[in-house]
């Protein structure tokens, strides 16, 4: 696997140096950041808002569990803890999408590893900053490769309007998009 779309959220501790760590270890891995979103959180348990944000990475030596574990040792470095399915969460590293030769990886009887993420075309956290830095970009959704703008387009416009853009960089000397 050489390419990955990874979606970054933090609502505990220090939200934005925890998704920093994560460009901390990907280094030049990285190939492009999203600016950073701020969002209500998703799926009803009751918490403090996110910071959310893309990051896109290549690595001619990862596969696509590769990259799982590369999240979860992130996520356990931040001190996650996993006790409440959409609990508050110190770092979360979701792979949205993998890419091997030009084509993604497509992953539905693993449990432990479904591609590309099986809620990401429902999720605005996740499409608007995506759009930010691949425009262009395409998801596979039911065995078609969909535009991220269209999959955008049919979520429900007040979660789009919940997505808002913060003046907050990832990257010292970077700029938002």
């Amino acid at each position: 696997m050489t390419r990955a779309v990874l979606s970054i959220g933090a609502n505990l501790g220090d939200r934005l140096a925890n998704l920093r760590s994560v460009l901390d270890a990907l280094g030049e891995r990285t190939r492009a950041v999203s600016p950073v979103y701020t969002t209500a959180p998703w799926g009803g348990v009751e918490q403090d808002d996110y910071l959310n944000a893309v990051v896109v990475a290549e690595d001619p030596s990862f596969d696509d569990y590769d990259w799982l574990r590369f999240g979860q040792r992130l996520e356990q470095a931040a001190g996650r803890v996993r006790e409440v399915r959409w609990g508050a969460r110190t770092l979360d590293v979701d792979i949205v999408q993998c890419v091997d030769g030009g084509e993604a990886v497509v992953r539905d009887s693993d449990p432990t590893l479904i591609l590309p993420h099986p809620e990401a075309h429902h999720r605005a956290f996740v499409l608007v900053p995506w759009l930010d830095v691949e425009p262009d970009a395409r998801l596979h959704v039911d065995g078609a490769q969909v535009p991220v703008a269209d999959l955008l387009a049919a979520v429900d416009p007040a979660e789009r309007a919940g997505v808002i853009r913060t003046d907050l960089v990832l990257r010292e000397g970077a700029r938002p998009c």
